[in-house]
């Protein structure tokens, strides 16, 4: 499941789903709280007469992620249908196993676009479950559900997958996995209703697939590759194809071999979290949980990142967004606009052309992966993406330099007791050069990738308040020449904010109110030069949240949540933007705009300083909710 056990931030999700607990979330005042109890759906704050339908006459409430529509086109989609299912007692036994192969009815066999739509109903009371769906054990989706209500909700994903084309096209019948594993009893009664489809979508002209090598190095994602390999566990298995990590010194690894005519080779690794590390970005220093004798509290401290090595060579590096889960740090938060990358979580692209010199030669190999810090549970898998030389049966290649240097880490620590300040921080840089001669010449391939990393973390009112201010800057560089041409690029930059104030307050008479302000922030700037040009997109999605819970007696009396989100993307051939706000279920204002706008390509810049604003307390939030409560309740 996606959620599971928690230091204090997180109390909100144990109140709100009331399943069975076997550690505290708070430090102190919270422990009573932190026990087994039914629930039903609080009522607003500042509402104490409300009129309801009967629930079979409520419509399902329809849970969305904001993200820019899908760019296809104007032609009519083959629709094929792959999965209908109930997903009910799923947990622990295999996942759903069907054969796949490509539609035959389309009129058309060229697709300039496919589409990959989860659509999902469910009612009753329910976790946060993560899934995730392969192909011939290559993962094309890792997501979360939504969490039900009484009166049921809905949502829908649609991912584009044209990335994995070769694989959907392949004339053979395939193996297509879907795991979710749900519990279902007298408590936790939702069963999820699943139908999975894939639109193809003919191109409106005629492709031409022969135009891969050097002039298509650089198309990014909108290069398709020949061969997916699954870096994968194999089936049978009684749990999703992603290997586990359990700690910081486990390491899960993949046996392959590639074909000897590869020119290419990008890694694409998914990366979730789960239990003790749900919320890694929150979790306590060692030093802090010894000198406080705070035993069962997830520690190792607030900094990951997953390492990814070839033949024990190390080649790449992630460190991941702070996806949070639907039903993490307050479920009302994400009611009904998504957590930014639950419904859709991103995958991260290695470019490992620069090492195919030491694996084009017919022998098996060994990719593996490791997490710096981790605490059960992390779930990774990976694809490898391969271009294939059709004019050769082999290419070959050597890696000219690779530099790997050490993680450079630091903690400073000033604390009294429960209460302090802690400021983590990291820096990496992995780099690596090679040539690959082929027939579309001899290409050298530089990679690089550097990452940095800040987290402050206060902790006051004897651990009732803990406040988290998080950025990671994520930039990798791929760059292709040869003789006697231009060098081709492709950048991206990514910088990910998270920002969280937590507080808890005691009101006396066995009640109490928590509080939490949370900031998610994705952004991501690619840019590709081919010669004397260059092309652009930009992505800033931000995320504010509030929220609040009145507890009395063990009992969740009320909550509030309310969300507000806008999501701008500028590129070409496709601008998108996106305001909207929610407050406990119910949309306040949402505006779109399809145009582009010279005001929106201003902002090359990449300054994100000027479109997050991070509050440097919540207390002003939790003044005006407390009087809320008074005046209310």
């Amino acid at each position: 499941m996606a959620a599971s056990l928690f230091p204090l931030p997180f109390l909100f999700l144990f109140v709100f789903l009331l399943h069975p607990l076997s550690s505290t979330a708070n430090i102190h005042k919270t422990n009573n709280l932190l026990k087994s109890h039914l629930f039903t759906e609080p009522t607003s704050i500042n509402t104490t007469h409300t009129t309801h339908k009967p629930l079979n006459d409520t419509p399902p409430t329809v849970f969305f992620e904001v993200t820019k529509p899908i760019n296809v086109p104007k032609t009519k989609p083959c629709k094929h249908l792959v999965l209908q299912h109930d997903f009910a007692s799923t947990y622990g036994k295999p996942p759903v196993l069907l054969n796949y192969t490509p539609p035959s009815h389309c009129p058309s066999q060229d697709f300039s676009k496919i589409v990959l739509e989860w659509k999902a109903t469910c009612k009753g009371r329910q976790f946060d479950r993560i899934f995730g769906v392969w192909l011939g054990g290559v993962e094309l989706l890792r997501s979360c559900t939504a969490e039900p209500r009484a009166t049921g909700i809905a949502w829908t994903v649609r991912k584009d997958i044209t990335r994995y084309y070769s694989l959907l096209v392949k004339n053979e019948t395939q193996e297509f996995a879907v795991y979710m594993g749900n519990i279902v009893d007298t408590t936790y009664t939702g069963i999820y209703h699943v139908t999975v489809s894939i639109y193809f979508y003919p191109a409106e002209k005629k492709l031409r697939h022969s135009d891969h090598g050097f002039n298509n190095l650089v198309s990014g994602r909108d290069s398709k590759a020949d061969l997916i390999l699954p870096i994968s566990r194999n089936l049978p298995l009684n749990d999703g194809l992603w290997f586990e990590i359990q700690n910081s010194t486990d390491s899960e690894a993949k046996e392959f071999k590639i074909p000897q005519n590869v020119y290419r080779a990008v890694l694409e690794v998914y990366v979730s979290f789960h239990e003790n590390d749900e919320f890694w970005y929150g979790n306590y220093p060692n030093e802090y949980i010894i000198a406080n004798n705070l035993t069962g509290y997830p520690g190792n401290g607030p900094f990951r990142e997953v390492v990814i090595n070839l033949d024990g060579e190390i080649v790449g590096a992630v460190w991941p967004f702070t996806v949070v889960f639907t039903g993490g740090i307050n479920p009302l938060l994400w009611r009904p606009i998504s957590g930014i990358g639950s419904f859709d979580l991103p995958s991260y692209d290695i470019e490992i052309t620069p090492f195919l010199g030491n694996i084009l030669d017919g022998k098996t190999h060994k990719l593996g992966f490791t997490v710096t810090n981790a605490l059960n549970v992390w779930y990774i898998d990976a694809n490898l993406h391969l271009w294939l030389d059709h004019r050769s049966t082999n290419t070959e290649g050597k890696l000219l330099k690779h530099e790997s240097k050490p993680l450079a880490f630091a903690l400073v620590s000033n604390f009294k007791g429960l209460n302090g300040k802690f400021l983590t921080s990291a820096r990496r840089l992995i780099s690596s050069n090679g040539w690959v001669k082929s027939s579309h010449g001899n290409i050298t391939t530089h990679f690089n990738q550097h990452l940095g990393y800040s987290n402050l973390m206060e902790m006051g009112k004897d651990g009732d308040l803990q406040i988290v201010n998080q950025t990671i800057n994520f930039t990798d560089t791929v760059s292709f020449r040869k003789p006697s041409s231009n060098t081709k690029s492709f950048k991206s930059l990514k910088n990910f904010k998270f920002y969280m104030y937590s507080d808890y307050m005691d009101q006396g008479n066995g009640t109490s109110l928590s509080v939490a302000n949370v900031t998610l922030g994705f952004n991501e700037k690619n840019v590709k030069h081919a010669g004397l040009g260059f092309v652009s997109n930009i992505l800033r999605n931000l995320q504010n949240g509030q929220g609040v819970m009145v507890v009395k007696n063990n009992l969740v009396q009320s909550g509030e949540g309310s969300t507000q989100q806008e999501y701008t993307y500028n590129g070409s051939g496709l601008c998108y933007f996106r305001n909207i706000s929610s407050s406990n279920y119910s949309i306040l204002y949402d505006k779109v705009v399809n145009a582009c706008s010279d005001r929106d390509y201003s902002h090359l810049g990449f300054g994100l300083s000027r479109y997050f604003h991070f509050p440097a307390s919540g207390s002003s939030l939790a003044s005006e909710l407390l009087n809320k409560y008074h005046d209310g309740v």
